[in-house]
């Protein structure tokens, strides 16, 4: 038995390689999670206030309290533009990680590589447009620290540390859940081979690596989520000096 990882149906677009090609399971994927998240929003949205406070409204409550408390007590109060952004980004990673555990929707758009791309190089550009937009180009000052010469002698360090953020992000995702798929893929690959020998091993094995997998998602939009957090600290603060 041979089996496929990694691959895709592509669409193909008016634009010159290696752009013209888009994948489409990822795109089709990702519109549903958005779909799914607006509509969870709009239906807390809808409810609120409430009389009687459901346990899923309890759970949802608390999560977006945890975020907004977390943004602002890491940012203080200029943290407090940025705490719809960071509970969307929260949300929205959370969905793309799991969406793919549902039956018959297919990959994680966050199992591709040009989702958790697009999300790193997103984040970053942010940060890089609040840092200008509150400090101008002395933002960059922070990657020299103080005293001078041993902040020129740890310039090169600080600029390849400023330009792997998007790389780590990106690949941090990509690699958590993309491990994950592969996981699924090998266990049933090897329960369809032994079907006539079915153990309640083969029985329970899948159930506790969705189990691992759904708690990985959430840690994964968690871990992409703080670290946005942290990467907003020296844009958002008052003095650039060290």
């Amino acid at each position: 038995m041979q089996e496929t990882v990694g691959s895709h149906p592509l669409w193909h677009i008016g634009l010159p390689a290696p752009f013209n090609t888009v994948h489409a399971d990822t795109v089709i994927i990702t519109w549903i999670a958005m779909a799914l998240a607006l509509l969870i929003v709009g239906l807390l949205a809808a409810t609120h206030p409430v009389t009687v406070v459901s346990k899923r409204y309890s759970v949802m409550e608390l999560i977006v309290s945890y975020l907004a408390e977390t943004t602002t007590g890491i940012l203080g109060r200029n943290g407090l533009p940025f705490v719809p952004f960071i509970i969307s980004l929260f949300v929205f990673i959370l969905l793309l990680n799991e969406v793919g555990l549902f039956p018959l929707i297919g990959k994680s758009p966050t199992a591709d590589l040009n989702t958790t791309a697009a999300l790193s190089v997103t984040t970053i550009l942010l940060i890089q447009i609040v840092g200008i937009s509150r400090h101008g180009l002395g933002y960059y000052k922070h990657l020299v620290i103080k005293p001078l010469l041993l902040g020129i002698l740890m310039l090169p360090i600080n600029i390849i540390d400023e330009l792997a953020r998007p790389v780590t992000l990106a690949m941090r995702l990509f690699g958590n859940i993309f491990a994950g798929e592969i996981l699924l893929l090998v266990v049933s690959v090897i329960i369809n081979a032994n079907l006539g020998v079915i153990s309640k091993t083969a029985v329970v094995a899948p159930i506790l690596i969705y189990a691992f997998n759904l708690a990985v998602g959430v840690i994964q939009a968690a871990v992409f989520t703080l670290l946005t957090i942290a990467y907003l600290i020296t844009p958002t603060q008052e003095s650039l000096e060290h």
